[in-house]
């Protein structure tokens, strides 16, 4: 099983990869994702939320603490990308689990090609009904520098009404990698355990299980709906999607280390969506009923 497992997941990659997982090259690519999150989600010029996940494996030999995270296991890294879909668009598969996020993405391919303008981002243009040019833009967690191309709630310490206000349209729109995750960890539950292979299958395996996952998405796109978070609105409450109710071992990596320091546009530019999210353009009729429920 050891040979032949590594072989399958190499064929599922081969045949499947180039067709399931395609990032954006071009404006008019990452303006329907934009949109798709603006319909789907209320968050205007996002183009992906993107987080990173540990995936379990044993130590591997002579690697001391390359591989151990600060929640005591070793792993591995998924860095990834998701649409408003819950499909995956782009991924690092493997840095070591001793790596932060905010590690991960500085030395990574997509922020290399994000920061030469060699992606195919589309320009800004202003949010709807504004008249305020505005970069499109992803949005994170707050492992994640704050630049005018990477969005982050604001610290959550002494907010105000509109930064909370932020925070929640943010993280409807964050929420959807975090569910894509368990999404897929509970379809293929080798994700659940720790993988007894090397880095390099482990790596492998986990590009497959990513690859069946959007093929499901595509194919199946209404299975699984429970899964995944769900507001209701009329009580005032978010129903967690049923994947949070197991055990999951895919877990958010927050230990920042290096250089993770937010830069003055980006504090401006979320300022501003602060302000547009809490104008009569960018609002929603129930995010203040959101952030301040009703208790029985």
């Amino acid at each position: 099983m050891s040979m032949f497992v590594p072989e399958v997941c190499q064929a599922i990659i081969d045949e499947y990869a180039a067709e399931v997982i395609a990032c954006p090259t071009t404006p008019a690519e990452w303006k329907e994702i934009a949109n798709e999150f603006l319909v789907r989600w209320n968050f205007p010029h996002v183009c992906g939320a993107l987080d990173g996940k540990h995936v379990a494996c044993k130590c591997p030999p002579n690697t001391g603490s390359t591989y151990y995270n600060y929640e005591g296991f070793f792993s591995i890294v998924l860095m990834a990308l998701v649409n408003a879909d819950y499909k995956f668009i782009w991924l690092d598969v493997g840095p070591d689990g001793a790596a932060s996020d905010a590690q991960i993405y500085n030395e990574c391919e997509l922020k290399e090609v994000l920061q030469n303008k060699t992606i195919g981002f589309p320009d800004p243009e202003p949010l709807p009904g504004d008249d305020r040019n505005m970069p499109y833009f992803f949005v994170a967690d707050n492992a994640f520098q704050l630049r005018t191309d990477m969005m982050k709630p604001f610290p959550f310490r002494n907010m105000t009404v509109e930064e909370r206000i932020l925070n929640y349209r943010l993280s409807r729109a964050r929420r959807v990698v975090e569910n894509a995750f368990g999404i897929m960890s509970q379809r293929f539950q080798i994700l659940l355990s720790t993988m007894q292979h090397s880095p390099d299958n482990v790596r492998i395996i986990v590009q497959a299980c990513v690859c069946l996952h959007n093929l499901m998405r595509i194919r199946y796109p209404n299975m699984n709906i429970n899964q995944v978070d769900r507001e209701d609105v009329e009580n005032e409450t978010i129903i967690p999607g049923e994947w949070r109710l197991g055990r999951n071992m895919l877990l958010d990596v927050v230990n920042v280390q290096g250089a993770n320091r937010a830069t003055v546009q980006g504090k401006r530019q979320r300022q501003y969506l602060k302000h547009y999210l809490n104008s009569a353009a960018g609002s929603v009729p129930w995010q203040m009923r959101m952030i301040n429920p009703r208790r029985e």
